[in-house]
């Protein structure tokens, strides 16, 4: 087509258009209601907004948005790694076909309760370890599908301070310095706790206990490599060199979501120590505490046989007998559509603006990213009040709602095929929903009240003053909000790192440079495991500190908060 012609279809098209936009709009019909008898019958109030106050912030010791995060990083490595000290405990299943690792000083399998890995790139790490350096690597196919027990956080660790919390509450072991160490006998109370439900074994966060070598797998190979991998009497894991850093290459492919595909989750048995109703002792433990110093120790007897038999429930309960909805995905869902979008309202709000037109400018962006967010639950009939006193949002608060209800209103929290875990998860979806909606919206709304909407109250020259007062709000607002939910896929490295370099987040028990005085029985107990075998190493560099007896010192914010730095990807590896 010319394109004189293209361009007067153009405007034809363009003039059709804005003569009958409005009969476009009038010829659409709502798929049940209009507007005005619109009802959500999310939250329990079918026909009120009376419960939807945008001046009401969730409540200091709600736990929702804990619950919503923590389920959403299930089986992610990077999450986990971040916050270690779990608070979730899944049943699960491992298919059948899938492929462990072990690596070990002699080709006999292990006797008894042992770890393996779902990547080579770790158990070679533990190869030819002890006595004589040989390398015998053991490949396992499961021959069906195993139950499973998971841990979140790094229960995979041999480190206290919250790390194996859950596993204490399960076994009622009381957790040292000794216990820590001596994980031959933890990982044999672990299975003789589990035997009675039928487990196979446990996972944690890539590791996996098998209770028996010779129950659910078969041997696929067990070969003598033909060199050790390590370099000496400790294990290559845990200092810097080729083998450890592709161990930690390897669990990168993990980091983020969908995280480790071989475990399969049952989260209608799911038991979270943030479920307040399940553990209500935790709460007044938690309060005023940092999200890293959350952990389970000094849970009340009452709340730990409660969650034991929550979990003993999980593990007897007939297979599909749940609501059959998929939570991980709906969680998603909700990440996917705020994650990108508050941060670039974070971004937007950091920007330097000085003269009035740059000010004005940005403000008008920033309120089109909130329009943008709230374009699906902008009714048509939602407008201020004429005059508008710049402070009345009652007009907003059936966006609010519809903001907040529409992922979880059709589903019935009463539904006698939804567990107790699925309530839970339900309710933590609405509850984290409700409050990105309430910040969202009462932002909206103010930019509606300033004048900066191009679709509502546009005013040509809006007060630069009030404008400038406004998006100081709206930075505490969004920092406040991203804050509180504390979504891990915001954890980066900023700037992006180099092609030769990849983002890591330290872990234990390689990366770190600790300076902590241990306690004589910890490297008593180190000797006692390891023997002669020059593990000092570790222990002055590479361990934490194992003193879980809490003296109220708080260890230093590099090793309790661990944040995100690029490493090389070729030689030579410093961590």
């Amino acid at each position: 087509m010319p394109i004189m012609l293209r361009a007067a279809f153009g405007c034809c098209v363009a003039v059709f258009l804005a003569q009958h936009i409005h009969a476009i709009r009038a010829a659409q019909v709502p798929l049940r209601s209009s507007h005005s008898d619109w009802q959500s019958t999310s939250f329990g109030d079918k026909d009120s907004l009376a419960n939807w106050s945008l001046d009401e912030p969730p409540n200091p010791n709600a736990t929702d948005h804990l619950v919503f995060e923590t389920v959403n990083s299930l089986l992610q490595h990077w999450p986990n790694t971040r916050l270690r000290n779990g608070h979730i405990i899944v049943p699960g299943i491992i298919p059948e076909g899938t492929l462990l690792y072990h690596g070990r000083s002699s080709n006999e399998l292990p006797p008894g309760p042992e770890w393996t890995a779902v990547d080579p790139e770790h158990s070679t790490c533990f190869c030819g370890f002890e006595f004589e350096k040989r390398c015998w690597h053991l490949t396992l196919a499961t021959t069906r599908p195993l139950k499973v027990v998971y841990f979140d956080g790094t229960s995979a660790a041999k480190a206290v301070r919250g790390v194996i919390d859950t596993q204490d509450v399960i076994t009622s072991v009381i957790t040292g310095p000794h216990w820590i160490v001596r994980e031959q006998q933890r990982l044999k109370v672990l299975c003789e706790w589990g035997e009675g439900f039928g487990v196979d074994g446990f996972d944690g966060n890539g590791f996996v206990v098998l209770c028996d070598f010779t129950a659910g797998v078969e041997v696929v190979s067990f070969v003598n490599l033909a060199a050790s991998p390590n370099t000496g009497v400790v294990p290559d894991c845990l200092v810097a060199s080729l083998t450890s850093f592709e161990a930690v290459h390897a669990g990168s492919w993990h980091n983020h979501f969908p995280g480790e595909l071989r475990v399969h989750l049952d989260l209608a048995g799911l038991v979270s120590f943030y479920d307040t109703k399940l553990a209500p002792s935790l709460v007044p433990i938690r309060a005023g505490q940092d999200r890293w110093d959350h952990r389970v120790r000094n849970i009340s007897s009452e709340d730990v046989l409660g969650a034991r038999a929550r979990l003993a429930e999980a593990l007897t309960r007939p297979e599909g007998d749940s609501s059959g909805i998929d939570w991980r995905a709906l969680i998603r869902v909700i990440v996917d559509r705020y994650a990108d979008r508050l941060e670039l309202l974070q971004y937007l709000l950091s920007s330097q603006a000085t003269d009035s037109e740059t000010i004005l400018d940005l403000a008008r962006k920033i309120q089109v990213q909130l329009r943008i967010m709230l374009t699906p639950y902008i009714l048509r009939t939602a407008s201020p009040p004429h005059p508008s006193t710049g402070t009345e949002v009652d007009w907003a608060v059936p966006i609010f709602k519809l903001c907040a209800t529409t992922h979880t209103s059709p589903i019935q929290s009463d539904s006698p095929s939804m567990t107790p875990s699925e309530q839970l998860i339900l309710e933590a979806i609405r509850g984290t929903s409700r409050e990105i909606c309430r910040v969202v919206t009462n932002m909206w709304t103010s930019g509606v009240h300033a004048g900066l909407d191009s679709m509502l109250n546009t005013q040509e020259f809006p007060d630069v003053g009030d404008v400038t007062k406004l998006m100081d709000a709206w930075s505490d607002d969004v920092n406040r909000l991203m804050a509180w939910l504390d979504w891990n896929v915001w954890v980066k490295c900023k700037p992006g790192c180099g092609p030769e370099e990849m983002c890591y987040l330290p872990t234990w028990p390689v990366g770190f440079n600790w300076d902590i005085g241990l306690p004589d029985d910890w490297m008593s107990a180190i000797h006692e495991h390891f023997g002669a075998l020059g593990i000092e190493r570790i222990a002055t560099g590479h361990v934490e500190d194992l003193d879980d007896d809490d003296d109220g010192e708080r260890l230093p914010d590099e090793v309790l908060k661990p944040q995100p730095r690029c490493i090389g990807r070729v030689q030579p590896y410093e961590w």
